[in-house]
């Protein structure tokens, strides 16, 4: 099996076919978005992943990576598409199902698919495997199905695509022989065999345990708030205890997983989750509270919102990364909006995004009654605000809802549990 087929070529589409065509594979990626197809057949991507450019490059330039809108026949099919959720936190499965689609007609006997896409449990047999069976042949007796989901964290994504442990998931253990081969090849860390509801389930349940942590340090925040208490202190001392590892509290989540995922639990069992329906609507209600934030410091300095020029710093869903996916500073921009503020967004690696990015700072700061920062970039984190501060108004307003600002004097401050 030394032909591949990469369908969808975003943040784990593109460095999986990449890595295979490095490691000896005949690989093609298939994508939709033609700016993209251009751009990799240059050798270039978008993606702000260390390595990554010259990885893309170097599959390119040997050859060993094409990429086209059309599918082909190959030996392997990799599925890498989104996987969004509905208004009604329902897995949106349309890119998975237009995936199956295209594939059925190319497949034939002995052919493995794996889907990595992430997926409520039951989806690679119940939806991928009867699209693909309209093609005459049956999963485990023709070709081989498995699901194997993507484990890697943006910002560092090449060394964990290849360093982390696959959880390979077959609907027989034929599949997953098969796909294990196929990982063997570049995976250094182990990989364990499963069934295929059971890799979907694991993928799912990585990702609401970080939901519950998150959220429980951003109740722990509000609670400080509330009873006087900088819970950053707290969280410094609880975490002296040898089995205690409380996370920092933040704006929100963002990101392709953790706003996301949990829900395809919930999707399954409603009447059971109630616990991680609860995480996840904490979560979802930061952004609330940065503006609360927000109202409550502009009252203490005596200032209107309504009219006020107001600084998003970062709109990046995490520090260092230029990935705004269900980033928080989206629901926090537009509630400012509505309360009639001008927000001005200041980021210095996010380029593609659906609201203007100012990326000189001091035009943006210049004027400005507040600055909010939502993301926790390094370069934030040595900001020098006393500059910011002879550019903004009169009163100055600074709120932190990444806890990266140690000492904020001049300005009327707010920090999330501060």
């Amino acid at each position: 099996m030394t032909k591949i087929c990469v369908i969808g070529l975003g943040y784990i589409g593109l460095p999986t076919a990449s890595v295979l065509a490095t490691h000896g594979f005949d690989v093609t990626g298939i994508e939709v978005n033609q700016a993209v197809i251009d751009g990799v057949r240059k050798g270039k991507t978008d993606i702000n992943e260390p390595g990554l450019s010259l990885i893309v490059k170097a599959a390119v330039k040997s050859r060993g990576l094409r990429c086209q809108a059309e599918a082909i026949e190959a030996d392997v099919f990799i599925i890498c598409v989104p996987t969004p959720i509905n208004q009604n936190k329902a897995a949106d499965l349309s890119y998975v199902i237009r995936a199956g689609e295209v594939i059925a007609p190319m497949i034939r006997k002995g052919n493995l698919v794996i889907l990595e896409s992430t997926v409520p449990p039951g989806t690679t047999k119940t939806v991928l495997q009867p699209i693909l069976e309209a093609s005459g042949l049956i999963a485990g007796q023709d070709f081989y199905l498995v699901h194997c989901p993507e484990r890697v964290l943006p910002g560092n994504l090449l060394n964990e695509l290849i360093q982390n442990d696959r959880i390979v998931g077959g609907i027989d253990e034929a599949s997953g022989q098969m796909a294990k081969r196929i990982y063997e090849t570049f995976v250094e860390g182990n990989i364990y065999l499963t069934d295929a509801a059971t890799a979907e389930f694991v993928k799912l349940m990585e990702n609401t345990y970080r939901a519950v942590n998150i959220a429980l340090a951003n109740e722990f925040a509000m609670i400080a708030e509330r009873i006087g208490i900088n819970v950053l202190d707290a969280i410094e001392l609880a975490n002296k205890h040898p089995r205690v590892k409380i996370l920092r509290p933040g704006a929100g989540v963002g990101g392709h997983c953790i706003p996301i995922d949990p829900w395809f639990i919930v999707e399954k069992a409603p009447e059971i989750s109630k616990l991680i329906s609860t995480v996840m609507r904490i979560n979802e209600k930061m952004p609330e509270h940065v503006v609360s934030l927000v109202k409550d410091a502009f009252s203490e300095a005596g200032k209107d919102i309504n009219g006020s020029k107001i600084l998003i710093l970062g709109i990046a869903y995490k520090g260092d990364v230029n990935d705004a996916r269900e980033t928080p500073a989206t629901p926090i921009i537009k509630s400012l909006k509505d309360l009639g503020a001008e927000t001005v967004i200041y980021d210095p690696l996010v380029t593609h995004f659906s609201m203007k990015i100012e990326k000189d700072f001091k035009k943006a700061v210049a004027g400005a009654d507040a600055l909010v920062i939502v993301t926790d970039h390094s370069e934030f984190k040595n900001m020098d605000l006393a500059t910011a501060m002879r550019l903004m108004k009169e009163k100055p307003i600074l709120i932190d809802s990444r806890n990266l600002v140690a000492k904020a004097d001049g300005f009327v401050f707010r920090g999330i549990g501060r």
